[in-house]
Order: structure tokens, then sequence, then C-alpha cells
């Protein structure tokens, strides 16, 4: 038992580690960058940037549209956020691989650090929507790796998207960087699994 409890403690460890840096990184950006285009930093040429934006809903900007959309998607991720960390739990408890908990646990460090954004940003920064019927649980989730490739402003007459900007490559946070490497791990494992039954198959069916 002390064994599984040391196993779940260095994941959890990890998930704090990640939400840590995503939280440092989310704070020098919003104290020391202009948002907007206006604001870029270039760290690898042009198609490398930092770029300041407000995210209000979920992963590309999608967002519910009801009064209190913004509310519901907060408490549903605070609830697949503690989901997620009762997995690892069990997950550690059958003794299973350690790319899936450290998959796992990148997931889960992602998933809180931007549960942490839109909890308790409102209040912190103030970048909750107009109109929100309070700062809790409204914050704007903070955004700002830009992979420049390609960029144009949609024409105004587009039904909904007229006059926003379109990016071929979606700005994005460490969180979010750490959910992606997270699901690659569970990925490249399954995937490992796959290959590793299709070869045992065939040995067996060669005797």
């Amino acid at each position: 038992m002390p064994s599984t409890k040391r196993c779940v403690l260095s994941y959890f460890f990890i998930a704090v580690l990640i939400v840590l840096v995503d939280q440092l990184i989310k704070v020098w950006v919003h104290s020391n960058m202009l948002m907007g285009p206006v604001g870029r930093i270039k760290l690898i040429g042009e198609w490398f940037k930092l770029h300041y934006i407000l995210n209000p809903g979920m992963a590309f900007g999608l967002k519910l549209g009801a009064k209190y959309g913004k509310l519901a998607l907060t408490l549903g991720r605070i609830f697949a956020t503690f989901l997620i960390g009762y997995y690892i739990c069990n997950l550690a408890r059958k003794m299973t691989s350690r790319i899936v908990l450290l998959g796992w646990s990148f997931v889960f460090g992602g998933a809180l650090g931007n549960v942490i954004d839109s909890t308790f940003y409102g209040v912190v920064f103030k970048n909750c929507l107009p109109g929100s019927v309070s700062p809790w649980f409204h914050g704007q989730v903070i955004d700002m790796f830009y992979f420049d490739l390609l960029e144009a402003r949609i024409p105004c007459w587009i039904p909904f998207f007229g006059g926003n900007y379109l990016c071929i490559f979606p700005i994005f946070n460490f969180a979010d960087l750490a959910i992606m490497i997270g699901v690659a791990l569970l990925l490249y494992d399954k995937n490992k699994k796959e290959v590793n039954a299709t070869k045992t198959k065939n040995v067996e069916e060669v005797i």
C-alpha cells in the first residue's frame, strides 16, 4: 500500500508542476503584454510568437451561448478534472503502465490549469465577459502560444464569423500543450499494445 501511495503522489506531483508552470506563464503574460496583435512578441522568427488573447469558452474558442453557459462550462470542467484525478488513483492501484499514468497526469495538470483560469481569473484579473452574473466561475482562459503559419481576416459578409481573424493554427497555452502531450502518450501506449497483440497473434498462428 505505501508504494502505491507514493506512486499516486509522484504523478500528482507532475500535475502540480504543470499547473505551476502554466500559471506562472499566464501571470507573466497578463502582467507584461498588451492584448492582441499589437502586443505580439517574436520567439522564433515570424512563425512562432507570443500573442495574448482571452478565450471565453473551450478549445478553439467554442462556448455555450446561454446566460449561464459559462457557469455550466466551468462547473463541468471542475467535475471532469475531479473525475480524472480519481481515475488516476484507480489506475495506480491497478499498477497500470507508467506511460498511461504519465499521460493522465499531464491531462489532469492541463485541465486543472485551465480550471483555475475559469474559476478565479474573473475575480483576480477581472477578465470575465461583460454581463456575467458573477466574476466567480466566469473567468476567461489566457492563451499565448501562436504558430503564425497563416492569418487572414474573414470577410464581413460571412454570417457569424465575419470580421474575425482566421488562424490556421489555434492560439493555445501551456495547459493545452500538457493535455495534448498527455493524449499523445495515451495513444502511443494504445498503439504499442495493439502492435504487441498483433505480433503475439502472428506468432501463435505460426506455431
